[in-house]
């Protein structure tokens, strides 16, 4: 998305691309040169993801200051059951593709990673994924906050739940829902 763009106005018409050198390949405004640097390694890397999402918001960028995973203490907790990583590195100011590739190597093959000091990051194999997976991810992490002596649930359960919760694409599921709920007309946020 072009930089200064609110999140809760933005449109399809809002996106822009970015070609590999950094530069504004196709759309109009002004490239926010941080998040190339962090989401063009991360997609060169990835070539099964399509869009990568990172907000800074209320409850992810606090919870990643804890330097802490998630553990599956809710329903929403088991879809990044052993599948979110952590990226343990006090370089919060992004400034390089370089740094990039370091959040990169820790996502690995998951579909989260929890950035030190920084916030929340998804994947998907669809914006509607990645950005439907950062709203649950930031929900996660705000039940974390709250419920601080939550007991989590076993590995056996939070699989049987995330497989369950996953077959439908759960990303897309709740980016739908978020259209439905927030915006109502699904042709301006989707082609």
């Amino acid at each position: 998305m072009r930089y200064g763009v609110s999140y809760h106005a933005a449109r399809v018409r809002d996106l822009v691309l970015v070609g590999p050198d950094g530069e504004l390949a196709s759309g109009e405004g002004i490239i926010n040169t941080a998040a190339y640097y962090i989401h063009h390694p991360i997609l060169m890397a990835r070539p099964d993801a399509v869009s990568a999402t990172h907000v800074h918001t209320g409850w992810g960028t606090p919870f990643s200051a804890e330097v802490r995973s998630f553990e599956p203490i809710t329903q929403e907790a088991c879809l990044f059951f052993e599948d979110h990583a952590l990226f343990d590195d006090e370089e919060v100011q992004i400034q390089s593709t370089l740094a990039g590739k370091r959040i990169a190597e820790a996502l690995g093959a998951n579909r989260a990673v929890i950035l030190r000091n920084h916030g929340l990051l998804t994947v998907g194999d669809s914006v509607a994924e990645s950005v439907g997976s950062f709203v649950q991810m930031e929900r996660v992490a705000e039940a974390h906050m709250k419920a601080r002596d939550a007991v989590p649930i076993s590995a056996g359960a939070a699989r049987f739940a995330k497989a369950d919760l996953a077959r439908f694409g759960a990303g897309r599921v709740a980016f739908a829902a978020m259209v439905a709920r927030h915006i109502g007309d699904p042709s301006v946020v989707t082609r």
